[in-house]
């Protein structure tokens, strides 16, 4: 395989502070950098991993980031899915995003992935995923299945 993972995904918000914030105190996300100019041009880079960041965008007038349609129908790009680093950086994770009412704290087993939804302060859904300890070679599970290491079963 040639590539190795995920550059960065460029996404837009109508509040950068506030954006990078929530990245920042969730996931320990860092700002590389900002690019500003005189017209509201704004173009912050915020490292979320070793090779991967979010490319957020602020631009005076552009309401995009205040629409919000349903899973499926969000266009070519549905959603982020984030790796968490570690099965104890995911549970941090989700404690942080439960305390600041971003997520339910539900987590789905696929089988060889956990997944755990979340909306960041501009409503864009997001995903985190780690490796399923749990997993058994071979066995999926559809979307919704609860983990049982997280729910009752």
């Amino acid at each position: 395989m040639l590539l190795d993972g995920i550059n960065h995904v460029a996404v837009l918000t109508s509040d950068t502070d506030r954006l990078t914030a929530f990245y920042g105190e969730v996931f320990g996300a860092t700002v590389d950098g900002t690019l500003r100019d005189e017209e509201g041009f704004r173009l912050t880079l915020v490292k979320v991993g070793p090779t991967a960041e979010l490319n957020v965008f602020e631009i005076a007038g552009n309401d995009e980031a205040r629409r919000q349609t349903p899973m499926f129908g969000r266009g070519r790009i549905d959603h982020l899915g984030f790796q968490a680093a570690s099965l104890d950086s995911f549970d941090t994770i989700r404690d942080r995003l439960v305390g600041r009412g971003a997520s339910d704290g539900f987590v789905t087993d696929f089988g060889p992935v956990l997944s755990l939804f979340f909306r960041d302060p501009d409503g864009l859904e997001a995903e985190v995923c780690v490796s399923n300890p749990d997993a058994q070679p071979g066995v999926l599970h559809p979307p919704g299945t609860p983990s049982r290491r997280y729910h009752d079963a």
